[in-house]
């Protein structure tokens, strides 16, 4: 089995400040047990999830929280941004892309600074990470602010307890800039970061409706259904797991650390039955491993940046620690970063 390709050599990026907002209602998994007329404890059983939160706003507006909540730490205002991504897995709309939206929710339009998506489910802020990284080294932009911002509760079939009892809402940011005069090795940066598509299970995770294969203009067939969320768990953990030891072999072989170098692991929340499986395949700690999953479900493109939020303010991710991200997505894709904060 081939080892993943290095995306690029190291670079300088330092994490300016985190933020999340955590917003709307707190939903415990024994009430919903309650609302589904369930046996009380039946999707914590199933899941692994005590509660998760459901919001009731458009993403865009807990993103712009969690994006003021970022800044807030970094000590910086808008005015100090020159770029705004967006990396989000469920779009408010079919167009404009999230980052307009969210643009125009932090009242951005009068200076106008560009904002764009980065379109990969679960993995895109890791890929925003990887991309502005990129654009920070090249002198393109001076202070990027990446934000993911996810309502997946809106389209859940509850019919499916196994990925619908998974699933909650939030908002998740970061600024970033590339340093003065750092290097990644020396102050703090991507080391190495690795991304795989494994496009054999590209149906295997979807939202079928909200384009043009599946306009309404276009089917004989209610479109409702075509709005939830459908997954193939069984499909997407096969697919990953059986490239997970071999992809982080090759992703911490090219940062030139191993495990016992990690300060910490940030993975996303995908499953409790996907982080248990990460923990025993890599022979990981406990403790080395950020795990919200209990409490925060799986928050798709969000989930991921908050892990990475609690890291940093509980202390447990410091200055110059280095730490795995790692996570999957819907495509199937999956992708590595070895970061030292």
């Amino acid at each position: 089995m081939s080892s993943p390709v290095a995306s690029h050599r190291a670079r300088p990026l330092r994490v300016l400040g985190t933020g999340v907002a955590v917003s709307g209602e707190a939903v415990t998994s024994d009430a919903l047990d309650a609302r589904l007329g369930l046996p009380a404890g039946t999707i914590e059983e199933r899941t692994g999830v005590r509660r998760r939160f459901v919001e009731r706003r458009p993403a865009a507006v807990p993103g712009a929280e969690a994006a003021r909540m970022a800044l807030q730490t970094a000590g910086l205002t808008l005015d100090d941004i020159d770029c705004l991504v967006a990396a989000s897995g469920t779009p408010d709309q079919a167009m404009p892309s999230n980052a307009a939206l969210l643009h125009h929710e932090l009242g951005l339009s009068a200076r106008g600074i560009p904002a764009f998506d980065i379109g990969a489910s679960c993995l895109g802020f890791l890929m925003a990470l990887d991309v502005v990284s990129s654009l920070l080294a090249s002198g393109r932009y001076r202070r990027v602010l990446i934000v993911a911002s996810d309502v997946a509760s809106c389209g859940l079939d509850w019919s499916r307890l196994e990925s619908s009892g998974i699933f909650g809402d939030g908002a998740a940011a970061a600024v970033v800039d590339a340093g003065d005069g750092l290097t990644a090795a020396a102050g703090g940066g991507i080391l190495a970061a690795s991304f795989l598509t494994l496009s054999d299970g590209a149906h295997a995770c979807e939202i079928p409706g909200g384009g043009s294969r599946h306009h309404p203009s276009r089917i004989d067939q209610p479109f409702p259904p075509l709005a939830q969320f459908h997954m193939d768990g069984p499909v997407i953990f096969r697919l990953a797991g059986e490239r997970l030891a071999d992809f982080v072999d090759g992703l911490l072989a090219q940062a030139g650390v191993t495990l016992a170098d990690l300060e910490l692991v940030v993975p996303h929340q995908a499953s409790g039955h996907a982080l248990a499986f990460m923990r025993r395949r890599l022979r990981l700690r406990t403790e080395q491993v950020v795990d919200i999953f209990a409490e925060r479900g799986n928050q798709v493109g969000a989930s991921l940046p908050t892990a990475l939020h609690e890291a940093i303010t509980s202390g447990r991710l410091r200055r110059g620690g280095t730490a795995l991200l790692i996570g999957t997505g819907a495509g199937v894709q999956m992708g590595g970063i070895v970061l030292r904060h």
